[in-house]
């Protein structure tokens, strides 16, 4: 008898195993999944086009194939000796952690009052939040500026990273996540005697974990990506980031186009990293953000 039932498991799945194939033979899957692919390689070949570059010699820059005819480690090893390298590269990593660290406690606590707490004007407060998203970056440079001025913040790390310290992507973020914290978590807290502070923190702040994850990540690198401010900031080659000094490779007569795509190709390796680490919290964080109210 168990024979039988075994036979006809096996039957069973060799019919959902047919099915499956036959279903993704179907034109429409076929023609999906042959868009996927070549907009995958459309997404890709800038960076396999850089790393092919960074392995040129420069009379070899404007070739367009991808395999080096005469590949060189020479572009790596003149970044890698070039001492300025690893100062913008220190540059790049202490905004970058600076302003995600800032980032995650101010964002959490700022929507976790928004979510939490009832006050005059806080529909106002929040509003006013959101309304900066609709302004261009661009647009905030010029006041970004008169107040570096003002508060003699040019070159220096905090002109670079006080735009970053707080965002309004990551309040609203965290507002949403905090929703779905109980009410009744906090309450029975309150009853145990903690004060907000103390509930915000080993309370509230475990059970939104996704979400701090995810922006942790998406406030690094952007940071770490950061040009255009860093670049106005900053007149002193020893406070460039890493996206500003590895211009420095492109003078008046000709542009080093190997050495900016060597030095961008290492550039990329801490973005990798935090990428292949935690892309399953980027991906909760997305889709969660999506189901929430």
């Amino acid at each position: 008898m168990s024979q039988t039932k075994f036979k006809a498991s096996q039957a069973s799945l060799g019919r959902g195993s047919t099915y499956a194939y036959k279903n993704s033979l179907k034109p429409a899957s076929v023609i999906r999944w042959t868009l996927l692919f070549m907009g995958g390689i459309l997404m890709i070949m800038p960076i396999i086009y850089l790393l092919s570059t960074s392995f040129k010699w420069p009379h070899e820059i404007y070739n367009l194939q991808i395999i080096p005819d005469e590949p060189t480690l020479d572009n790596y090893a003149y970044v890698l000796e070039d001492g300025r390298f690893f100062t913008w590269f220190g540059n790049s990593a202490i905004v970058a952690i600076c302003t995600t660290v800032s980032s995650v406690i101010f964002d959490s606590l700022v929507g976790y009052t928004l979510c939490k707490f009832e006050f005059k004007g806080k529909t106002f407060v929040f509003i006013a939040i959101l309304s900066t998203l609709m302004i261009p970056t661009e647009m905030l440079i010029i006041p970004w500026y008169t107040m570096a001025v003002d508060f003699g913040w040019i070159n220096s790390y905090w002109g670079i990273m006080f735009p970053g310290m707080m965002t309004a992507f990551g309040t609203f973020l965290m507002k949403q996540f905090f929703e779905s914290v109980p009410d009744e978590f906090l309450e029975a807290a309150r009853i145990d005697g903690l004060n907000e502070f103390q509930i915000w923190w080993s309370v509230a702040m475990p059970l939104v974990t996704p979400a701090l994850s995810a922006l942790a990540i998406f406030i690094f690198l952007g940071n770490w990506t950061a040009f255009i401010w860093p670049l106005i900031v900053t007149n002193d080659p020893v406070l460039y980031t890493l996206p500003v000094g590895l211009t420095t490779f492109s003078v008046e007569q000709s542009v080093e186009w190997e050495l900016i795509m060597t030095g961008a190709a290492l550039a990329t390796i801490p973005t990798l990293i935090v990428f292949l680490v935690f892309q399953r919290y980027i991906i909760r964080g997305v889709v969660m953000t999506g189901l929430k109210g």
